[in-house]
């Protein structure tokens, strides 16, 4: 090492302000190998938005203190490098360095001793807390952990919650209750699967992309942990559509921003939230927790054709002009694959627009842990019996579907129709004389 040289530590940067830990996915430099400032040294996970981890200097690669595949918390140094020519790391790219006292808990990342897992010779529910955080539900559907497997684990979190550590030294001690069944008699009148043996054809192979996987298992783990129930409505929105058609021009030039359907979506669900607080929920165990924030993630497909969820943040605080510029942005950013971790972060209740691609109305699934999602189909003209003080008459009208799939453990029949029907009531009863 030279006296222009200098060792360096890289820390886990902070990729979003409710991202408090990250994924190696791999290491683009090697350990021995130079880089320039501005080189991308590392890919980083965070759910489901990758980042990629900038060299703050130009130097010499050192030595990875984390392997690809590690979970690592933000601050912590991942790797050491050898800066050249004096130059020091940028400030705005690293963040604080976390420093943990031994004597003294600091907060929730100070993780309580782990003891090694006892060996199971029957079905022994370890873990009473049910609550799966998204970051335990991630690690256990990469490593392809079920949720029986996952009670066995003893955590030791706040009121025995799992903690990712406990996944990881339970992962790391070979899983040892991965083929552990609980011992029970037989019922003869229960219901067994069939093992069938399945012709699934011939043809080229395609292998899952990581995304593709993440969605595949977080669909299964709705439809598994949901009672899903769909209803359905019919809305009249000859009068926004009209209205939208003829401000569309004006309010782009006024504001220069796209006006499409749906941030008037957004507007019409975030009023229809707000009237009935208990769709806003998510459940933990036996109790329902009320969100305080409507925030409206709104599903938007990747030039990859996988599905993501941006949200819009406080959807019910904010105007038109600004749900319009907050859903452009989010669009613009799904379409460059430049969403942070934030903007996918916090949804309260989702919006499926199936009417994007032509279809009339969908079943969605719910996304998890929200409570109830809607569909909206296209918008078609159709022939119309309208009743008038004259009389009826046969008008041509433009008409949309919108189907709610909700969950039937928490939202029932009445609070699910109502609140379907309040959505479509916001639409028909849109104001035309509103000023852009």
């Amino acid at each position: 090492m030279t006296k222009n040289q200098k060792v360096e530590e890289l820390v886990m940067p902070k990729m979003g302000e409710s991202i408090e830990e990250g994924t190696i996915i791999n290491w683009l430099v090697k350990e021995g190998e130079s880089f320039e400032e501005g080189d991308i040294l590392l890919e980083v996970a965070t759910d489901k938005v990758d980042n990629e981890v900038p060299a703050p200097s130009a130097g010499i690669m050192h030595k990875h203190l984390y392997k690809a595949n590690s979970v690592v918390p933000v601050g912590v140094v991942i790797a050491n490098y050898e800066s050249q020519n004096g130059t020091q790391p940028k400030k705005a790219t690293r963040p604080h360095k976390v420093e943990i006292q031994k004597d003294k808990p600091q907060g929730k990342n100070i993780a309580k001793p782990h003891k090694k897992t006892p060996p199971l010779t029957n079905y022994v529910a370890s873990n009473a807390n049910t609550f799966i955080s998204p970051l335990v539900d991630s690690i256990a559907r990469k490593h392809h952990i079920s949720y029986e497997e996952l009670v066995r684990i003893s955590g030791t979190g706040v009121e025995g919650r799992l903690r990712k550590s406990d996944v990881m030294q339970y992962i790391e001690e070979g899983r040892p209750y991965q083929f552990t069944q609980p011992i029970a008699q037989p019922d003869p009148d229960a219901y067994k699967i069939p093992k069938l043996t399945l012709d699934k054809g011939t043809g080229k192979i395609v292998e899952m992309d990581r995304m593709r996987q993440m969605i595949a298992d977080h669909m299964v783990y709705s439809k598994h942990t949901s009672p899903h129930v769909t209803a359905y409505v019919e809305a009249d929105l000859t009068e926004m559509v009209n209205w939208r058609n003829t401000h569309k021009v004006p309010f782009q030039e006024k504001h220069d921003q796209k006006l499409t359907f749906t941030p008037l979506f957004v507007e019409a669900v975030a009023k229809a939230v707000k009237d009935f607080p208990m769709i806003n929920v998510s459940v933990d165990g036996t109790k329902i927790i009320v969100k305080e924030g409507i925030h409206i993630g709104m599903a938007t497909a990747l030039p990859s054709g996988n599905l993501i969820v941006p949200v819009v943040k406080n959807a019910d605080k904010k105007s038109l002009v600004e749900i319009a510029s907050e859903v452009n942005r989010l669009s613009a950013l799904a379409r460059e694959n430049k969403l942070s971790g934030d903007d996918i972060k916090g949804s309260t209740f989702t919006i499926s627009n199936v009417g994007t691609f032509g279809s009339v109305m969908g079943t969605p699934i719910i996304n998890q842990p929200e409570a109830a999602i809607l569909a909206t189909g296209i918008i078609k003209k159709r022939a119309e019996v309208m009743e008038r003080p004259e009389g009826d008459t046969i008008e041509i009208r433009q008409m949309m579907y919108l189907s709610l799939s909700f969950d039937h453990r928490i939202v029932d029949g009445y609070l699910g129709g109502s609140f379907l029907r309040r959505i479509a009531d916001n639409l028909e009863q849109f104001d035309v004389n509103r000023e852009i």
